[in-house]
């Protein structure tokens, strides 16, 4: 296994610098107040997964010593102070931006109101609400009182309250409350004032009103209160033998998950002196266990989700449209029978591929789906097409990955209703997740055999289809079907069938050649360089960490190819050296759509070879996970996505130069050229583009 290299930036390190981007966005004063709340939030979420599952993993490096040190980080304990040092200049740059967005809010007339602000119509309608909806979703828990501290839930935030009564320095007690998000929401919109404006109060800070109504009748009259959380370890640790039972390690790794290592201690800095050593002391926590101090509220991630209504003039984005050749009432497998086609997502809509299995459903010549499902809705139109194909009598089989991180209960209850139904469900791959994105109808049709399928970089949920960047891919394509057919196979019967892989002949599959293939395109590009002929390459993904196709990336750059990428999240890459005889560009692209999307081109003109993939450069991906890639041969949808990926190189309002210092420069607007902001422009290209 390749460690890192001295060019090659630190995984967790350039994740933080992604999450940085994130935050710019929300410091973006040319933002919609909303979008720049949204954006906290995001920056939030991802934060709290960062501590879930990387800085777990680290810590756990730390204990097992180096035997545990197989990955690029070599030295995990300084890794991990770094990531402290970081995460705490990110927090002060988070509350200061949070405190402009709060500004910007006021001078809108919107305000944040908190316990103390409330005029006497608001206290009347902040005590009933207390009444009528919180009090009985509460119980406040004395923790003096309780012999082993109370497991206190990731995920979730805390009151941690001071007690008191005047005179009796004594009887100076402390509480916990959690804050019960899960079942209230956390803006409760209040009465409008006199003057007009718009207030919300946070869940919390009504609990924080109605403190004496909990602790008056104990005698107590003296009461601070401030927010803290803890992030815990998320790893699930799955036996990886063939004749485990799945189910029973996921309920078991579930449990476990709850009651996880804490990996980061959250409080408010106005927090009580007495009341932090004491939580600290009875969770178990050190100095070394990421204290970080914050602001008066946590739990940012539920901003994403904050109310729309009040504001005036939201940038709503523009509604996505359905593929012109697809356009309903049309039969979508008559389509497929003549052309492929590809759906751009989130500008396409979603609706066409529930549309298709849909007619699969009702087709009474189709007689049998495979689909490989990853996260799907909550109440997924995808599961319903399915369902009502089992009820017009055809085979279905669903491929559903339990290991999907954070998604494991929802898909475990996926499996037992897919089950009840008559739904045959296949659980993937001992010790590989499932992260292929494939589908195959197979139809039967006056002893005519048809079968349409489709390849996806996304997941099948049209929640995350309405604001990810992804690409599907419609066909009949006999190749593509065959392979995606072997896939099936490979996954249905892992043992038996396990040469079914590594019989595919069209498209690259992990665990078997994706790498491989991706190092051949790049191999091909540098022999077309030392010949002095064009040679080019445009790399699209989430994340780029892979050590050995990051080394080809470097030597091919340094032969003289034009690479050029487009890096989402994580680069580990060294993307500004010398040497590179400005051979390779590297920028990132943070919007208001996720660029979801992996694309791969090699050479350009007539000679290029061009693939979608469900698979990042990772090692996880590209070595313990089944994935697929495919390559696009009709000429028109080659055109398209690099049509797409030239409009996202030219990105200068939302790009950032991925340098190797990751100080997240934006790319700058040269004299005289046009501003390109690419998610609009991808927007338009393709409600204007038409179809022969």
């Amino acid at each position: 296994m390749h460690r890192q290299t001295k060019q090659t930036i630190v995984r967790d390190l350039s994740w933080l610098a992604f999450n940085a981007r994130v935050l710019q966005e929300a410091n973006d004063a040319t933002n919609h107040i909303h979008d720049r709340l949204r954006f906290l939030g995001i920056f939030s979420n991802n934060l709290d997964e960062f501590f879930r599952v990387r800085v777990a993993t680290l810590n756990k490096m730390v204990r097992m010593g180096k035997t545990a040190r197989v990955h690029m980080e070599a030295n995990p304990e300084k890794i991990l102070r770094k990531i402290q040092q970081t995460v705490i200049v990110q927090q002060q740059e988070f509350d200061s931006t949070y405190a402009d967005v709060i500004r910007e809010m006021e001078k809108q007339h919107v305000f944040i109101k908190n316990e103390k602000q409330l005029n006497d119509d608001q206290r009347a309608f902040v005590t009933n609400y207390f009444e009528q909806n919180v009090r009985t979703q509460i119980i406040p828990l004395m923790i003096e009182s309780i012999p082993h501290m109370p497991l206190l839930r990731d995920k979730s935030i805390y009151l941690a309250c001071v007690l008191g009564k005047a005179g009796d320095a004594m009887s100076q007690r402390y509480a916990l409350i959690e804050i019960p998000t899960r079942v209230l929401p956390r803006f409760v919109i209040l009465p409008p004032t006199e003057k007009g404006e718009k207030d919300i109060m946070l869940l919390e800070d009504i609990i924080r009103f109605n403190l004496p109504m909990l602790f008056a009748p104990f005698g107590f009259d003296r009461f601070m209160a401030h927010i803290i959380k803890v992030t815990r370890d998320a790893e699930l640790e799955i036996d990886n033998d063939v004749n485990t039972n799945l189910i029973d390690e996921l309920q078991q790794g579930l449990k476990n998950r709850k009651k996880g290592r804490a990996t980061r201690f959250v409080y408010d800095r106005q927090i009580d002196a007495g009341l932090l050593r004491y939580l600290v002391k009875r969770l178990g926590l050190t100095k070394k266990d990421n204290l970080i101090p914050g602001g008066r509220i946590h739990n940012f991630k539920d901003f994403i989700d904050f109310p729309s209504s009040i504001f005036k003039n939201l940038n709503k984005r523009p509604a996505a449209f359905v593929h012109p050749l697809l356009k309903q009432p049309r039969r979508i497998m008559d389509v497929l029978e003549k052309r492929d086609v590809m759906l751009h997502l989130p500008y396409h809509s979603f609706d066409s591929v529930i549309d298709l299995l849909r007619e699969a459903a009702i087709d009474p010549f189709v007689q049998s789906i495979r689909i490989a499902l990853y996260r799907v809705a909550k109440d997924s139109k995808i599961i319903n097409a399915l369902i009502n194909a089992v009820r017009n009598g055809k085979d279905v089989t669903v491929v559903l990955e339990l290991r999907a991180r954070f998604d494991e209960e929802a898909n475990m209850r996926w499996k037992t209703y897919l089950e009840e139904e008559g739904v045959k469900v296949v659980l993937g791959v001992p010790n590989m997740k499932v992260h292929a994105k494939i589908c195959v109808i197979k139809k039967r049709e006056f002893n005519r055999t048809t079968q349409y399928g489709f390849v996806s970089t996304g997941n099948l949920n049209e929640n995350t289809a309405r604001y990810y960047g992804d690409h599907t891919l419609l066909t009949t394509n006999r190749a593509i079907i065959a392979d995606i057919n072997r896939i099936f196979d490979y996954i249905e019967n892992p043992i038996r069938k396990e040469g079914s892989l590594k019989a595919c002949k069209t498209l690259p599959v992990s665990p078997v050649n994706m790498r491989k293939v991706m190092l051949a395109g790049l191999t091909k590009q540098m022999r077309l360089a030392a010949r002095k002929k064009p040679a080019a390459a445009i790399i699209k993904l989430n994340s780029l960490v892979d050590q050995v196709l990051i080394d080809k990336i470097h030597l091919a750059a340094k032969t003289g190819v034009q690479v050029q990428m487009v890096i989402r999240g994580i680069c580990c890459a060294h993307a500004s050296l010398k040497s590179y005889k400005g051979s390779l560009r590297a920028i990132s692209i943070i919007d208001d759509y996720l660029e979801h999307a992996r694309v791969i081109v090699f050479g350009a003109g007539t000679d290029r070879q061009v693939f979608i993939s469900s698979a990042d450069w990772m090692v996880r991906n590209l070595d313990h996970r089944v994935e697929a890639a495919c390559p696009i041969y009709d000429k028109e949808i080659q055109d398209e996505l690099v049509e797409i990926l030239n409009i996202q190189l030219a990105e200068n309002v939302k790009g950032r130069i991925l340098d190797n210092e990751q100080s997240n420069t934006y790319v700058q607007r040269e004299k005289n050229e046009p501003m390109v902001r690419s998610q609009e422009a991808i927007y338009k290209y393709l409600r204007n583009k038409t179809y022969e």
